[in-house]
């Protein structure tokens, strides 16, 4: 599985650009970073709440990790020795006031640590452990945040008044799903707007072919169930057998995965008895060839790949008030269809029809769903896209973006109140900037996207959709994305996919200099050609083909050679471009092949496009609308980019003067709140419209386009706010955006296709994809440039 990685060179690097961006802002302080200590239980240990707190702590690391930096307090009340890993700082036993009490007193006397985040489940503070936590609690002077795993309905009156001491010492409360927010409110008393819902995060999963991985755990040919977890009888897992024979009876291929090794506290108050009394009911059922005991705790990897080549995940829990379920949620983002009971978690999640519903050891309406989802692959498709849908927010990824900004909050909060006198630390983060590391460089879904013959259009979720075909527009943002990448890394496989693409825009070449766009799966031109506007994909052919060509010492002769016959080919169409965009890409094509070839009639060519948007500008333009047509569209950066570049081709003043003019009006309508928001695909913005209206439609490629022009104009007119503005653009794909989620994937290497008003468009497609690398292969080059 592939990880959001940050090697100390890639996270050097981040650290330097942004922090040259940032203190540009005078408004903006960069701190050193801030510390947090997690109060947890934590591996070695093996538990639910140790596994959540390890997860949680590298997703913050990976994406946040000069921003803040967590250690961790392991709580163990036994005196076994751990070999805890060395975020580890300190060991805390429950049940030692003294430990306590020393412990709130070296947190307070430690000005590298801003605030105190802690895991609470009632069993880890049992006996004098809650009148202990408690003492602790209030001897901080320092926020703390307390997060419960468990919320228990209908609270006797102890649990109440526990409940009560806990939050009225912390300054802020999670909670995992929207049922237990309300349950903390209506039946424990707690204001609303105090609680936090961050669900529990799930890893993100490359969604790998599952008769690949049936077939590298011998499961070739089955139809697999499966459940996981720490085992111990609340697992319910008795009904899934008893439920077996009557699956058995209509689908023989069938096999059961249970997977994990009995919960250690079970283990030490009855051994293995829940397991024995198990494999007693396999035998009396005589099922054995259908049930396979996984007797382990996995590795994670090992885990995810289970439960990716499972066809129904079985989640037969037999508490009612079971909060949450992390299994749960891993087996949702790994798209495993699931059969449910109605814990408060699973209700809430599954609701719109997503997956079934049972009750309480019901082995028959157990048999009856796995049998109906068995039989129907179209529902169990379905029940899978949507359970990912549902689930992806969670992602870890997420999941560390909400707790940071709740912690940016918290910051603002303890300044505005003169939080405790000793909290100098926090003090200095209530203007804290979040730095977004960089994902590392990851080639890897453009790669599962190309075929011999070009890059796929289309990706459901994450898996080429063959039946879209190719298109002259993503082989060329290909052919781009990978001479910058080449020309970064000198990876030299990266030539080969380079003479795909280039001869993929050679196929497309028509004997008048045209393109075609269009080509089907099978390499024939498609009819969309006959129907469709192509001029901007031409235009983007051409801006492909003299990128490659002004880096001829990299690429040799023989690709120079053909990408430039090719587009002396063109010369006559791009003669009759009118359409805006299309003029906009020929020019930068041009410029970047005129660096070479230095020809004069590429320089006059350059200057009869430059002049129609200049024309184009003069007609549309007035005193509040600064722009070359009566809307916004899409891929509007690149206009005034352009302009910029017919400017260092000719040294005309008056297209620099336009460029900057159109371009700073485009950003003042785009950039809101440090954060860019790019004009919808689904309601342009017209001339007089103030502000883009709505949330939702916006697309990568405008985010891109953004970031591939300000670096341009930061080198020409030397103005710290196209810097902070590349930033701002760039962390558009890391999380800040309207709903606070990453759109740019770190597991697969895609992005998502797109932001809409209330959830992301999981699909990643070449254009999608190739966008977010051509932006992050801009900032790779321009941190590579300055540092």
């Amino acid at each position: 599985m592939i990880t959001e990685t940050i090697n100390s060179e890639n996270r050097n690097a981040t650290r330097t650009f942004m922090k040259k961006i940032k203190n540009e802002q005078a408004h903006t302080v960069l701190p050193e970073v801030s510390g947090i200590l997690l109060i947890t239980s934590y591996p070695p240990r093996e538990c639910g709440i140790a596994t959540y707190s390890q997860d949680l702590l590298k997703a913050i690391h990976n994406k946040f990790s000069d921003t803040f930096h967590l250690t961790v307090c392991a709580l163990q009340s036994t005196e076994t020795k751990l070999d805890y890993p060395d975020e580890v700082a300190f060991v805390l036993n429950p049940t030692d006031a003294r430990a306590f009490l020393e412990m709130a007193i070296s947190i307070n006397a430690d000005d590298s640590l801003s605030m105190v985040l802690i895991q609470h489940e009632f069993g880890l503070f049992e006996g004098e452990g809650h009148a202990n936590f408690i003492h602790f609690l209030n001897q901080l002077n320092k926020p703390a945040t307390i997060v419960f795993h468990t919320v228990l309905p209908q609270p006797s009156k102890e649990l109440l008044r526990k409940v009560r001491e806990i939050t009225s010492a912390c300054e802020a409360i999670v909670v995992m799903t929207n049922h237990s927010a309300q349950l903390l409110n209506e039946g424990y008393g707690i204001l609303r707007q105090r609680i936090t819902v961050i669900p529990h995060g799930v890893h993100l999963v490359p969604n790998n072919n599952r008769d690949a991985l049936k077939n590298k755990y011998g499961l070739t040919h089955h139809k697999v169930l499966s459940t996981f977890g720490l085992l111990s009888s609340g697992k319910g897992i008795e009904t899934t057998l008893r439920a077996l024979p009557a699956i058995i009876a209509n689908h023989p291929d069938v096999i059961f995965l249970i997977i994990g090794k009995t919960h250690p506290s079970v283990v030490r108050s009855e051994g293995e008895k829940y397991r024995g009394e198990l494999e007693t009911i396999v035998a009396s059922l005589a099922i054995e060839e259908h049930v396979r005991f996984i007797n382990h705790y996995l590795p994670l990897d090992d885990l995810l790949e289970y439960l990716q080549l499972t066809d129904i995940y079985l989640f037969t829990s037999k508490d009612p008030y079971q909060a949450v379920s992390g299994t749960f949620s891993y087996a949702m983002s790994c798209g495993c269809p699931i059969i449910s009971t109605p814990i408060p978690h699973a209700k809430e999640v599954l609701q719109d029809g997503i997956g079934i519903l049972i009750d309480f050891q019901n082995s028959n309406q157990l048999a009856q769903g796995v049998n109906r989802l068995l039989g129907d692959n179209e529902l169990r498709k379905a029940y899978s896209n949507s359970t990912l849908q549902r689930i992806v927010p969670a992602a870890w990824e997420n999941s560390a973006i909400s707790h940071v900004l709740l912690f940016q909050k918290l910051a603002r909060q303890a300044h505005q109140q003169h939080f405790k006198p000793a909290v100098s630390a926090f003090s200095k983060t209530h203007r804290l900037a979040l730095l977004y590391n960089l994902p590392v460089l990851n080639l890897n879904h453009v790669h599962k996207l190309t075929t011999h013959f070009g890059i796929i259009q289309f990706a459901k979720i994450n898996q080429p959709d063959l039946e879209s075909g190719y298109t002259l527009d993503d082989n060329a943002r290909a052919l781009i994305a990978t001479c910058m990448h080449y020309e970064l890394t000198n990876t030299t496989t990266d030539l080969d996919r380079i003479d795909i693409y280039l001869d993929f825009l050679c196929y497309c070449q028509q004997p008048d200099g045209c393109f075609l766009n269009y080509i089907d799966h099978s390499e024939t031109f498609n009819a969309k050609n006959d129907v469709t506007n192509l001029a901007d994909a031409n235009g983007r052919a051409i801006w492909a083909l003299g990128y490659l060509i002004s880096k001829s010492d990299l690429f040799g002769p023989h690709r120079v050679e053909k990408a430039t016959l090719t587009l002396h080919s063109a010369f006559p169409a791009i003669e009759q471009m009118h359409s805006t965009r299309a003029i906009a890409f020929a020019i930068k094509g041009l410029y970047f092949y005129n660096r070479t070839a230095q020809k004069e009639e590429t320089t006059q060519l350059i200057t009869l496009l430059a002049n129609r948007l200049v024309q184009m500008y003069r007609h549309e333009s007035d005193r509040d609308w600064k722009w070359y047509e009566s809307y916004l569209t899409y891929a509007n950066s690149i206009l005034p980019e352009a302009l910029l570049y017919a400017y260092l081709e000719t040294g005309l003043p008056i297209y620099k003067e336009i460029a900057k003019t159109s371009f700073d009006f485009l950003l003042s309508l785009t950039f809101v709140n440090d954060r860019i928001r790019v004009v919808s695909n689904k309601n342009w913005l017209q001339r007089g419209d103030k502000t883009i209206m709505a949330d939702g439609g916006e697309q990568p490629i405008d985010v891109a386009y953004t970031i591939l022009a300000l670096p341009l104009f930061y080198e020409l007119f030397h103005d710290e706010k196209y810097l902070r503005k590349m930033a701002q653009s760039f962390s558009w794909f890391l999380g800040n955006n309207h709903l606070h989620q990453i759109i740019y994937n770190p597991c697969t290497g895609g992005c998502y296709d797109g932001l809409e008003e209330k959830n992301v468009n999981l699909n990643q497609g070449a254009e999608s994809t190739l966008s977010y690398l051509l932006a992050r292969l801009v900032i790779e080059g321009y941190v590579r440039k300055t540092t």
